[in-house]
């Protein structure tokens, strides 16, 4: 019987920076590095005669480093900043709110 642990961490093995970093693309003369935030699970399980495993994983497109000749540079990715800025937006304005209405009393 195969040691499920033991495959799980030979795949895993794999993951890590190169699934945050993507391979560099040159595009007119230009070098592309598209960066995104990953994570993945894994488990499994064994008992009365049954075994099985599984996992799964995502990956958030963040932005691109984007090397010309006049340097490095970082652009973000627009849709994934508006995704991530809209709760943040809407929770500050709700704390804001509840603290003037307190002060006001």
């Amino acid at each position: 019987m195969p040691n499920i642990a033991l495959e799980l961490g030979k795949q895993a093995a794999s993951l890590g920076v190169k699934s945050a970093y993507g391979e560099p693309q040159d595009v007119d003369g230009v070098s592309i590095t598209p960066v995104a935030i990953t994570y993945s699970g894994f488990g499994g399980g064994s008992g009365d005669g049954a075994e099985g495993g599984g996992g799964g994983g995502m990956s958030i497109p963040v932005g691109v480093y984007v090397r010309r000749e006049e340097g490095l540079r970082f652009e973000p990715n627009i849709v994934t900043l508006l995704a991530v800025a809209v709760p943040f937006v809407w929770v500050t304005g709700r704390a804001l709110s509840r603290i003037i209405r307190a002060l006001k009393k």
